[in-house]
């Protein structure tokens, strides 16, 4: 292992690299690139550790520049081969090293590299095991199936996830920040609490070649790359159940949402019970501070601003959104505490034994030390009723219709959806204290924040979606 207090210049010779250009279109077209719809260009690539083969497998970070000094560190983990590897063609980044170097497949789509992986961990000790550059550590507890086949996930993700048979998942962090990632130091205090909600975590990669940028080039932070946790063999996922349930209500035009069989309310008062649990064991772990809320309201309305330069049609409600968030600056001191950050319904699944939440790395956009700050936990809760409102509305669109009084009954039954699971969600998430005026304060601004941030994503990602969130906005500052 290569001691943390070594410079980039005290390095192996060739850790950082000339890019091969090929590296840039391999990230334009990936889904968990966080650069969509902006000009960038790969300007730099170093080699930050290696995992023991075979195959050879680099693992490298690759520095992206939008051209007004804003970069981002994406995380390749890189398959190396003398000769081209047709079953994975697609999966090709370039050369490693630039030039003549040897053939670089994304590793996250070689069975064999990644099994390169899980043989790592399980020469790990609980207390954590070094192998050059990288450290893989595993927690107690769990005796890894090192025989199970790797397959890597295919839904969309900011991240890359491997799942090694029925045992275990491997989720390999893209956008890489120095410092410890969230997702691992929550799951791993959720696991050593005895969390129900959550699937357990069995170890992680770290790295201490990470450097802190403005800082001087000795300083490097032990990073989180990767994390090892279980495998919800029953699971299904909670947006895709929404969905169904959605659909079941719009086969039936005469019936209203609790009285249609697919009825998901009782599930959405479930996930209820199951963000109140976790955010009693996070406060109990994290502990608790307070806020100014005036400091909150101002950063939601900075927000907002340069949401309107992305979407301009936000600007119509900008004065609606305003009034929700001045509404949050006359609370005084509002209490914070570690919480998921990017909280709906695709970040949980169903299992036999309830349900699971996953993802608490928060959102991608924001800079990890903004997403390690405490934060209300009313932001995962305004998550959750802003999916409920997105699940029949994405439904609704997906259902092209020209006749307006079918369209109107859609739009209808839509909202009565979204409303019935918000009240049954809110109901056993607050419990006996009830849902005061307060609260409700809260989450107007905390609801309409996240819908201003849906907004922009589906600007820069899935623009036919746009209207979806932008609808959104108007019906919540309309009142």
């Amino acid at each position: 292992m290569v001691p943390a207090h070594r410079s980039r210049d005290d390095r192996e010779a060739g850790a950082v690299t000339d890019v091969d250009p090929a590296f840039t279109d391999f990230l334009a077209q990936s889904r968990w690139f966080g650069g969509k719809g902006r000009d960038f260009e790969v300007t730099r690539a170093e080699e930050i550790g290696r995992v023991p083969g075979p195959p050879d497998v680099v693992v490298v970070l690759a520095e992206v520049d939008y051209g007004s000094g804003e970069t981002e560190s994406y995380q390749l983990p890189l398959a190396l081969y003398d000769e081209e590897q047709p079953h994975i063609d697609r999966a090709l980044v370039g050369r490693w090293p630039a030039g003549d170097g040897r053939f670089a497949y994304d590793a996250v789509h070689d069975r064999v590299a990644m099994a390169a992986y899980l043989r790592a961990f399980g020469d790990a000790p609980s207390t954590g095991a070094a192998g050059n550059e990288l450290t893989f550590v595993r927690l107690p507890g769990h005796e890894l199936d090192l025989d199970a086949a790797a397959s890597p996930f295919s839904g969309e993700q900011s991240n890359s996830s491997v799942f090694f048979g029925e045992d275990c998942v491997l989720k390999i962090f893209r956008k890489v920040t120095p410092g410890e990632n969230p997702d691992v130091t929550t799951h791993r205090v959720l696991t050593e609490s005895g969390s129900t909600h959550i699937a357990h975590l069995y170890g992680w990669v770290e790295s201490p070649l990470v450097e802190v940028r403005g800082a001087p080039a000795t300083s490097l932070e032990t990073t989180h790359l990767a994390m090892l946790q279980q495998f919800l063999r029953t699971a299904s996922d909670g947006w895709e159940i929404a969905l169904a349930s959605v659909r079941d209500l719009f086969a039936e035009a005469d019936l209203h949402a609790a009285e249609v069989g697919g009825d998901f309310a009782s599930e959405a008062a479930r996930l209820g019970e199951a963000l109140a649990e976790i955010h009693g064991q996070l406060r109990d772990a994290f502990g608790t501070d307070t806020v100014d809320a005036g400091f909150v309201a101002d950063q939601m309305a900075a927000r907002l601003a340069a949401a309107i330069e992305v979407v301009p049609g936000l600007a119509e409600h900008a004065d609606g959104a305003r009034t929700a968030f001045g509404a949050l600056a006359g609370l005084g001191e509002i209490p914070v505490q570690r919480v998921h950050g990017d909280l709906h319904l695709g970040q949980t699944l169903r299992t036999v034994l309830g349900w699971k939440v996953v993802d608490f790395e928060g959102e991608p956009a924001k800079p990890l030390a903004e997403r390690l700050l405490p934060d209300s936990p009313w932001r995962d809760v305004a998550g959750m009723t802003r999916s409920f409102d997105y699940a029949p509305h994405a439904v609704a669109a997906s259902l092209p219709e020209d006749d307006p009084d079918v369209r109107h009954q859609r739009a209808t039954r839509a909202g009565e959806w979204a409303r019935r699971n918000r009240r049954a969600f809110l109901a056993s998430y607050c419990g006996e204290a009830g849902f005061g005026a307060t609260d409700r304060t809260l989450l107007t601004a905390y609801v309409v924040d996240k819908a201003v941030y849906e907004c922009v994503y589906e600007a820069r990602n899935r623009p036919t979606w746009l209207p979806i969130p932008l609808e959104g906005v108007a019906r919540l500052v309309a009142g």
